[in-house]
């Protein structure tokens, strides 16, 4: 089995990236909705959640590796878990790479939780990647609760982007570095009339996973579809509100 883990609902797009990559596999998905949102928290404390999610999976699920399926705890926590725990342990990270590659001139904004942005593993991997490229951070926090309280009004949605991206004209490209975004990845793909282009890590995480799965000989390669285990650490409600969620993420019936 394989653990999944966000600050709530986001990482549940990391999950359907990873049945899809790979069927045969476990998985037990963990949303932390009751301490939801990270981005706005100290770094200790994500560093004290991320590790007791973690000692959950590996206690009760005995599962064979973690995604961290969080930019913000994967900036906090990935390393310091990676040395208490002997299993792989893969955190999100923001594709700014191929928005570079890509580039034709225009700008390139990073959409993100406020601590991912001031991180210094995200700021290196800015200055890696930056050269002739104009980067442009923002912190987009109320993404985060629409997702969060699953409200997907069209309005809402464009006002809060609007906002969001207020002032930044030659926009080339968007690169979304919180799961939670990836959500409405298909709504701002047509709101900007597929003339800009949208970004995100969960491909290259899953992809990484499981290479990393195929090296450790940790592959299952059976012919039977694997489980899926969705839990939360809020009230029941929210738990059903996130399988709900996720089915409807999976049929395209998000946006009102």
């Amino acid at each position: 089995m394989i653990g999944i883990f966000d600050s709530g609902m986001g990482g549940l797009t990391v999950l359907e990236k990873a049945i899809d990559f790979l069927p045969n596999e476990d998985f037990v998905y963990f949303g932390d909705s009751k301490n939801a949102p990270y981005g706005i928290k100290s770094k200790e404390k994500v560093i004290d959640l991320s590790d007791k999610i973690c000692k959950i999976f590996i206690k009760e699920y005995h599962v064979k590796a973690i995604v961290i399926a969080c930019n913000t705890a994967t900036s906090a926590a990935a390393e310091i878990l990676r040395e208490k725990y002997n299993i792989p342990i893969i955190g999100m990270e923001p594709a700014i790479k191929p928005a570079i590659e890509n580039n034709n001139g225009g700008k390139i904004i990073v959409l993100a939780t406020e601590m991912t942005l001031k991180e210094k593993k995200f700021n290196d991997l800015i200055k890696k990647f930056s050269y002739d490229n104009t980067i442009i951070k923002k912190p987009c926090t109320k993404l985060v609760e629409i997702v969060e309280n699953i409200e997907f009004d069209k309005f809402t949605l464009n006002l809060t982007i609007d906002d969001c991206l207020e002032n930044i004209d030659n926009i080339e490209s968007i690169v979304l570095g919180c799961t939670h975004f990836v959500f409405i990845k298909d709504f701002l793909e047509k709101k900007f009339d597929n003339n800009i282009k949208i970004y995100d890590g969960n491909d290259g995480t899953i992809l990484n996973l499981k290479k990393i799965l195929e090296n450790d000989g940790l592959l299952n390669n059976n012919n039977s579809k694997g489980k899926i285990i969705i839990i939360n650490s809020a009230e029941k409600e929210i738990l059903e509100k996130s399988k709900k969620l996720f089915d409807d993420y999976i049929k395209g019936n998000l946006y009102e």
